[in-house]
């Protein structure tokens, strides 16, 4: 029974803002929705009659309802529910009024409030801020609700293209937080960079074990955890989960400057059983004689140098091969990614370049792709055709 305050009615005939409705996804797996606030009360719970069925363990059955007062204004009431109800990530005890663009969340799935009357064709300022907030509250249940996904790109031996490892690279489902740059966004909000990338390796390990032990995985580290103990004691959890595989730590080139840092960290690596990648090669500070200080395994040149090097001058072209053989001479193995098309992987072959890695072999993909394709051989590379480059290959980290 309903409250003097309260009315039962149709939104669409009675709010003089419009429409309302709710903007979200029920699960990772679902496209962005909206879900209209069609009578009232709107009701929020497992129950298959609830307005907003929700069937996820962490909804109660009667979780929460929006009803309109009789000013015509929103409000929400947490129905006493096991995990709550949030507005604007506080917790909501008895019933409070909601806004557009108010960030609504029912245990771990998260909404935003909006109205038909005030919505534009365009993607507003202030969207974009209410979508980042959203974004954040879904961090949590990035790393606690099994939100990432790893995906995996392969690395390639030059002369016969067969693959002899994959890069791990962090992907999710969650909305807001999809690309690596999303979800590093969030983290430096939250000053959890460290444990984002944590979980990257971790997840990305987990799941890349299903890969024979010798199929290297390659994954990344993020700055703020360099020169610290976290990051070795996270090594050790990671080499836990996956005792016999074959792991290289990527760290980015301008880090290999710090030699005491290198020096803790390649004594970590051997009692690991980790060898050590220097990322984006060639484009930082990083220099030859910090490589015959600290020598790592592999040597990845940055994409800027790499891609459509076929393309390049001739004096570019001499230079590129001249700084791979002398890598090459070091005992370090030379990669190159950003690797599109046939000529680009012919002429870093005539260079001298041992690996590669890029969408001509591969592009990053759920690591069901590869298994069933098998790990190596050319027949199961493609070609740049085969694979449309993704957004975020300018930026593979992650």
């Amino acid at each position: 029974m309903n409250n003097s305050s309260e009315l039962q009615l149709d939104i669409a005939s009675s709010d003089s803002k419009g429409q309302w409705f709710l903007s979200g996804q029920i699960s990772e797996n679902d496209p962005l929705r909206q879900f209209p606030l069609h009578t009232f009360p709107f009701s929020v719970g497992r129950r298959t009659e609830s307005s907003l069925c929700l069937n996820v363990g962490c909804i109660s059955k009667n979780h929460a309802e929006i009803i309109v007062k009789s000013n015509g204004d929103l409000a929400l009431r947490d129905l006493e529910s096991t995990n709550g109800t949030f507005v604007n990530g506080e917790a909501l005890k008895g019933e409070t009024a909601l806004e557009v663009d108010d960030i609504v969340q029912f245990a771990t799935i998260v909404f935003r409030v909006g109205s038909a009357n005030v919505a534009t064709d365009h993607h507003t300022i202030q969207e974009d801020v209410c979508d980042q907030a959203l974004a954040m509250i879904q961090f949590e249940r990035l790393i606690s609700d099994g939100g990432l996904h790893p995906h995996f790109q392969p690395i390639v031996r030059l002369d016969n293209q067969e693959r002899i490892g994959y890069e791990v690279l962090g992907r999710s489902r969650l909305f807001g937080l999809q690309s690596p740059y999303e979800m590093f966004h969030a983290a430096s909000q939250l000053n959890l960079e460290a444990q984002l990338s944590e979980a990257f390796r971790e997840r990305g390990v987990e799941i890349g074990k299903q890969f024979n032990n010798d199929m290297n995985l390659f994954v990344n580290t993020h700055p703020k955890e360099l020169d610290h103990p976290e990051l070795y004691d996270s090594l050790a959890i990671m080499r836990d989960i996956a005792p016999d595989q074959k792991i290289t730590l990527e760290i980015h080139e301008g880090a290999s400057t710090n030699m005491n840092m290198m020096q803790k960290l390649c004594a970590v690596l051997k009692d690991l059983d980790v060898q050590l990648a220097f990322d984006d090669f060639g484009v930082g500070r990083a220099r030859l004689v910090e490589l015959g200080e600290v020598r790592p395994d592999f040597l990845k040149f940055d994409m800027k140098l790499t891609r459509n090097i076929e393309k390049a001058p001739a004096k570019r072209q001499e230079l590129v091969a001249l700084f791979a053989n002398m890598v090459n001479n070091l005992g370090i193995q030379t990669l190159a990614e950003g690797v599109e098309t046939k000529e680009c992987h012919d002429i870093l072959c005539e260079m001298g370049f041992q690996l590669g890695q890029g969408f001509y072999y591969g592009r990053p993909s759920p690591i069901s792709k590869y298994i069933e394709e098998g790990t190596s051989g050319p027949e199961g590379s493609g070609t740049v055709e085969d694979f449309i480059p993704e957004p975020t290959e300018s930026d593979p980290q992650q």
